[in-house]
């Protein structure tokens, strides 16, 4: 790309999203605070780990609860600097599919490829997760108010569509007040969190668990080998630490300063969501009661241990409506980083119909096809809930599977290339530091994407096994026709439009 010139009257922020090839599309009207706020609600790191006990208490029990958080937060940090230096170096939406093109250009295409339709295929798996975690509480608030009432599938997955279609009507034409909502999420997930934490331990007082049952309890339930059962629970831990790179699809167009601000906001989010989450969940274990109760109760985990903890209906369910707001908030925060993510990869060529999913509407000036679409598959990868007993686990590892592996892409070319690839940037983590966190990431990432792959019990059936596979199948199927018939004659990577 020959050099760039700016023009006096061209901000220094789209000056450099212009020396990377893409022009301003987007309104840069994110705060850094606004930012923190949506990738804290992404995270929704105290919310998604209470909202997804059910993962860990029947493989692991309290041990998997917190040990497995601290494991999955470690490596996680160690994830998010290592992409924290791409990101500074080369602040722009398209994030990991982007990363890896300007990383080993002789590989540009397939790298690229590959890349982005793993990083998109994750994000709308997490739209599904947040919508299903939302739809999960809410039955649990009827079932705790009409004990007798048994759930039909078919009723949650309304709930589930309802949601999904909720986030992209706010999407789609509330735009101008997502920054002031993202940073009301922040504000009223924080203050929810200690909210939430003071009243339960003030109203169980003083019958709390013991400290052994908090940090040392294992339970298996499973049917796996205790140190399998363990290593599957780590599935909670990864869903609540996960999806930091909403940051990279969000900050090329709006966010001031981006190759400064990106970085700090990158790892701060991990850091502050492991801490409120250890925090969180260790406070649940010591008010959570008889764990029988717990495991098995039709109002689903974290509801039941409010009311063990409040002994009044009301109260619990006046407490779980923090963390369910919390959800109401990430799927809205998903859909929008999902939709940024589709519009990078389709401008640069990368999906079916790529010019009508990269269009950006003239009026409301957000990508709405991109919007559209993701909404549409997270409704159909949702059918999974109606015919799988495991299609809780299976949605979720969708997501944080997917997501792990973009991730590991720009590193493994980092590492591959000897880690001297990227240019003077304002993140640089030292040479030997950089290397131990690059090998940290890539085993933690090694690891669990076999081991998220597994059914969450034995045996197997075929109402139980982890459809998370069949889904990555068909991902696979759709990316290599479209690479087959389109992607090799005219993908190219990221393009260059100015």
């Amino acid at each position: 790309m020959a050099d760039f010139e700016k023009p006096h009257d061209v901000p220094e922020d789209d000056a450099q999203l212009a020396r990377m090839g893409h022009k301003a599309e987007l309104q840069r009207n994110f705060s850094t605070l606004s930012m923190l706020g949506l990738a804290f609600a992404v995270l929704n790191s105290w919310t998604a780990l209470s909202a997804s006990l059910s993962i860990s208490l029947t493989s692991g029990g309290s041990t998997s609860v917190i040990w497995g958080l601290v494991t999955a937060g470690t490596c996680n940090l160690c994830i998010a600097a290592s992409l924290a230096e791409f990101l500074s170096a080369y602040p722009t939406a398209g994030g990991q599919y982007h990363w890896v093109a300007v990383s080993w250009p002789q590989w540009v295409p397939i790298l690229s490829w590959v890349t982005g339709w793993i990083n998109v295929a994750g994000w709308i798996a997490l739209v599904a997760t947040n919508a299903l975690l939302s739809s999960q509480l809410i039955a649990g608030i009827v079932s705790a108010v009409y004990p007798d009432f048994v759930w039909q599938r078919w009723q949650q997955f309304l709930i589930y569509v309802g949601y999904t279609i909720l986030a992209f009507v706010v999407n789609a034409f509330m735009n101008s007040v997502l920054p002031v909502i993202y940073r009301g999420a922040f504000t009223w997930s924080i203050g929810g969190f200690a909210l939430v934490s003071i009243t339960v331990l003030a109203c169980a007082s003083p019958d709390y668990s013991s400290a052994y049952f908090v940090f040392c309890d294992f339970v298996n339930q499973t049917g796996w080998p205790d140190g399998v059962a363990w290593l599957l629970g780590l599935l909670q831990g990864g869903l609540g630490v996960t999806a930091f790179d909403a940051v990279a699809h969000m900050i090329e167009a709006e966010v001031p300063q981006p190759s400064i601000r990106g970085p700090k906001i990158m790892v701060s989010c991990v850091g502050i969501g492991t801490f409120t989450g250890a925090v969180f969940l260790i406070v649940l274990l010591f008010v959570a009661g008889d764990i029988d109760e717990v495991i098995n109760s039709s109002a689903g985990p974290l509801l039941q241990i409010f009311l063990h903890a409040t002994k009044n209906t009301a109260g619990a369910i006046c407490l779980l409506m923090l963390p369910l707001v919390c959800l109401a908030f990430a799927t809205l925060s998903v859909m929008t980083t999902s939709s940024r993510m589709i519009f990078a990869f389709a401008r640069d060529g990368g999906l079916p119909a790529s010019k009508f999913f990269a269009r950006v509407h003239p009026k409301l000036g957000v990508p709405i096809n991109a919007l559209g679409l993701t909404a549409l598959v997270v409704v159909i990868f949702g059918c999974i809930y109606l015919g799988s007993t495991s299609a809780f686990n299976a949605i979720i590892s969708s997501s944080v599977v997917a997501l792990d592996l973009s991730y590991a892409m720009p590193i493994a070319v980092n590492c591959l290339r000897g880690r001297n690839i990227l240019p003077d940037r304002y993140w640089k983590v030292p040479s030997v530091m950089g290397w131990v966190i690059d090998m940290i990431s890539l085993s933690y990432i090694a690891l669990t994407t076999v081991l998220f792959l597994f059914p969450p019990e034995r045996p197997v059936t075929g109402s139980s096994m982890n459809y998370c596979i069949v889904a990555f199948a068909i991902i696979v199927i759709v990316s290599v026709v479209q690479w087959i018939i389109d992607g090799r004659k005219n993908f190219k990577g990221p393009r260059v439009d100015v």
